[in-house]
This record gives C-alpha cells, sequence and structure tokens, in this order.
C-alpha cells in the first residue's frame, strides 16, 4: 500500500508537490516557501532572481538544439488559501499541511490541500530539474499572494521576463485549455450603526455551519448556500414576530472562498423567547430544504450567550439586512457568446458586524470590464442609502481569448497526439495572472492548463491523481514541440 504522498507516480512531481505541503504558505507569508524555491535554484545552479514585489524567477539555458526556439515562462503562484473546519486545530503560519491519499484523490486532513497552485509548482521544479525534457529558454514565474490580491503580478516589471509564450499552470480541469479570464474588483463597505439599550433581556448565539463553500469564481454557478446570507436571512424571519436585536454577525474569512460558516448573537426580550425557538426550528429547516441534497451537511444551532448592554438599534438593522440580502449575489449574468460560461458575479465574502461597526468585503468578477465597472456603481449607490462608505479597489483586467494563439494551435495538437482526442478550449470565470501579466507584456501569446482539482479554496480541496501524470506528459510534450 501507498504510505505517502511523495512516492506516488510521477514521482518527480509528487515528490516535489509533498515538499511543498510541509511549508506553510498562506497568502501574506510566503518567504519561507520562497527560500525553499531558491535554494533549489542555487542547489541546480540556475541563475535566479527575486524581484521587488516578492516574485521568484528562476532561468534555465535551453537544451542542446533547441537554442532558437522560442523563450517559454511557466507561470505559478506559491501562496494558497487557508481554509479548515471548525473542529480542526491548525495554524496554516506554522503548521505543515497534511496531504493524504484517498484512493484516486490526494487531499488533506481537514483543511485546504493547496494543490492550487502547489501541483503548478511541483511539475515547474520537476521541469527545471531534469535533465532529459527537451525545451527551449525556461523561465519559471512564482508570484506572491494571487489568493489575495494578485500582489505578485501587480508589482511585476515590464522588462523582468523575456520569453514570448506563457504557459499559466493554475487550471484545476484536465483536458481543457483556457484562453480567457475574468477581471475582478474588490468592494470595501464600512460604516457605524446606532446602538440601543439591551438591558434585562435574554442572549443567544446562533450558529450556521456545514456549507460547502469553495472558489467564488468557479463553483459560483453551482447553487451552494453562501453562509452570511443565509444566516442574516434567518435572522431576518425571525425578526418578523419576536423582539430581536443583533449585538454581533461574523462570516467568512476571504473574499475568493464562498463563505461555509456564520455565527450571530443577539439580544431578545424575554416574551419574546417561546416564539423564537418555535420559529428558529422552523425557518432554519425551511432554509435547509430549500437546498435538498446540494447542501446536506448545513446545519443551524443556537445556544445561551452573554448578553451585552448594547445592540443594534431596530432601525438600522431592518435596514442593514434587507441591503446585504437585496444586493447582487451569485451569478449575475452568463455569457452571451459562451452559454455555459458565467460573465459577471459578485461574492458576499465577509461580514462583521459588532460595536457600532459594519465591515462587508465582496468580490465582483467579470469578463467585461465594462459590465465590472456598472455593476461595482450600482453596489456602492445600494450601500448608499445608509450611509457607509463603498470603495471599489485592487481592479484588475480580464483575459481576452486569442482564438489565432500559436501556443494554443501546438497545446491542441500535442493534446491529441497524446490523448487521442480534442482538449476543450474555454474561458474561466476567475482570475488568472494571464489578464494582468498579459497588460504587461503586449502579444505574450498564453494558455493555462493544469490537472483536475476539486473544491479548491475549501476543507474538501482534492487533486486527482492520474489526472496529475496526464497533466505533466502534457506540459513535456508542448515544451518539445515549441
Amino acid at each position: 500500500m501507498m504510505s505517502t504522498v511523495s512516492q506516488l507516480e510521477p514521482v518527480e512531481v509528487w515528490d516535489h508537490f509533498y515538499q511543498i505541503t510541509r511549508i506553510p504558505r498562506p497568502s501574506g507569508y510566503e518567504q519561507k516557501i520562497i527560500d525553499y524555491l531558491v535554494k533549489f535554484a542555487w542547489d541546480k545552479k540556475l541563475d535566479h532572481q527575486v524581484d521587488q514585489a516578492g516574485n521568484l524567477i528562476i532561468r534555465k539555458k535551453a537544451s542542446p538544439g533547441k537554442e532558437k526556439s522560442k523563450g517559454v515562462i511557466l507561470q505559478s503562484h506559491v501562496d494558497m488559501v487557508p481554509q479548515k473546519n471548525s473542529d480542526k486545530q491548525h495554524d496554516f503560519k506554522k503548521d505543515p499541511i497534511e496531504a493524504l491519499i484517498d484512493g484516486e484523490w490526494v487531499r488533506a486532513n481537514r483543511t485546504t490541500l493547496g494543490a492550487d497552485n502547489g501541483i503548478g509548482m511541483a511539475v515547474s521544479l520537476a521541469v527545471l530539474g531534469s535533465e532529459t525534457i527537451s525545451h527551449g529558454p525556461l523561465e519559471a514565474l512564482f508570484t506572491i499572494s494571487e489568493e489575495t490580491g494578485m500582489d505578485g503580478a501587480f508589482g511585476l516589471k515590464k522588462d523582468a521576463l523575456h520569453g514570448k509564450i506563457m504557459l499559466n499552470l493554475d487550471s484545476e480541469e484536465e483536458g481543457e485549455l483556457f484562453i480567457g479570464c475574468a477581471g475582478g474588483v474588490d468592494i470595501n463597505i464600512s460604516g457605524h450603526y446606532g446602538s440601543q439599550e439591551c438591558n434585562d433581556r435574554e442572549a443567544f448565539r446562533i450558529k450556521l455551519e456545514g456549507l460547502n463553500g469553495g472558489h467564488s469564481g468557479i463553483d459560483i454557478n453551482l447553487g451552494r448556500g453562501n453562509a452570511n446570507l443565509d444566516l442574516l436571512r434567518l435572522l431576518q424571519n425571525l425578526g418578523k414576530k419576536s423582539d430581536i436585536n443583533l449585538i454581533s454577525f461574523s462570516g467568512g474569512n476571504l473574499r475568493n472562498a464562498i463563505p461555509r460558516e456564520a455565527e450571530a448573537v443577539i439580544s431578545i426580550d424575554r416574551s419574546s423567547v417561546p416564539v423564537f425557538k418555535e420559529d428558529f426550528a422552523f425557518f432554519s429547516t425551511a432554509i435547509k430544504n430549500a437546498y435538498g441534497s446540494a447542501e446536506k451537511d448545513l446545519h443551524f444551532r443556537t445556544e445561551s450567550a452573554e448578553t451585552s448592554d448594547k445592540c443594534m438599534n431596530k432601525k438600522d438593522q431592518e435596514h442593514l439586512l434587507e441591503l446585504i440580502l437585496s444586493s447582487p449575489n451569485g451569478v449575475i449574468k452568463m455569457s452571451a457568446t459562451m452559454p455555459d460560461v458565467v460573465q459577471t458575479s459578485n461574492n458576499t465574502a465577509v461580514v462583521n458586524i459588532s460595536e457600532g461597526n459594519i465591515d462587508i468585503k465582496m468580490l465582483l468578477r467579470s469578463s467585461s470590464d465594462a459590465e465590472k465597472e456598472e455593476y461595482g456603481k450600482i453596489i456602492s449607490k445600494h450601500f448608499s442609502a445608509i450611509g457607509v462608505k463603498t470603495e471599489l479597489k485592487g481592479a484588475y483586467p480580464g483575459w481576452l481569448p486569442d482564438n489565432r494563439s500559436d501556443i494554443l494551435r501546438i497545446a491542441e495538437r500535442s493534446y491529441r497526439e497524446l490523448f487521442g482526442k480534442e482538449p476543450k478550449v474555454k474561458v474561466i470565470h476567475a482570475g488568472l495572472e494571464c489578464g494582468i501579466i498579459g497588460s504587461k507584456y503586449p502579444g505574450l501569446d498564453m494558455i493555462s492548463f493544469g490537472p483536475t482539482i476539486k473544491h479548491p479554496h475549501s476543507p474538501d480541496e482534492k487533486v486527482h491523481i492520474e489526472s496529475v501524470g496526464r497533466f505533466w506528459e502534457y506540459l513535456k510534450k508542448i515544451l518539445e514541440k515549441i
């Protein structure tokens, strides 16, 4: 029986991936993984540099006879999304990922695995360390903080790279070639609310747990629950018959992850407690039943909590809940030219309400820059009704498809020769770094591909073992053909 991930085939890829899982690397804490990659470059006597943004570029000379081939950039990001189940003790800044073999898959022990984009890093290292693969001049670009704002791609200088072709290794369905992606913009909503006295009342904590969550781009069209909205919707319904005031609310922690859990503490008039308990059972069951089998592990629970002298006043509470619940969320518009592709979406990712402060974070995505701007204005105007501040920040461009791409033709032909069928050519509703890097290097010929990774950005993340082998053979074939 296979005892460790590092022994899987192809060993040259899986051993690198296993070593990567041992190095903590949440966004913003990438120095340890960069140090590991730099040591690799030193050990292999490869030219390398860390730029002013913190990205690492490693260069390798062409194989004999391939010196005049176009230069190729292998691009991946070093950070990972830190998500875990609520009952899992794990410090992403210190603890290694517990990678496990589960049948045909590799997954983690109740945390994100980091196959997004650890597998991309692993195959880049395998290419850089190989003495048998035929390739032209190579640059491996390892960017930082992709998951929280694409800081590395934004910080990349326009003269840092020399290659003419870029292979982005950050897609998540083997057999698919991506030639375009959505752009995005962060929406920050902040402000204050009025409080009132809440003495001589009871307090309850309400928790929502067990949602699937997932990637706020790739999974946004799957009809999954949003913990923030489901819990706020429950509170809104409970308030119809019971005298309830919000003490605090906390849900979600990452813009690019659909929130899986949320918690509210409420103050309630003692006379309303029996009705509250009855309505809680009714409405929580109704919300769960509405999802059917799509969210089979969703559950609400309530317990007594420590009371507070202050809570949100009724008027501000009603207005705020209505504004959040009526704001665009999920799929807003599908593409007219590619009917199966989401064009525009929004994720109400983080909601924190406490001690008089409102803090809401959203991620708006669109393959249309004009539409992204339009809905950013709509959401800003929407929340102006209660006088809170709305800031649009960190906008990044989409990547427009180029059906005449030379590397696309090479990739299609390589896939046919290897596997005897056509790859699927697609546009992805996620923010690949191709859009930003392409804007700095006009004319850069790009495609994105990868192995099959399910449920990235959630503790259910897993990578298909066989697809990694196919991805590896495919990458080698493409490099040989350029």
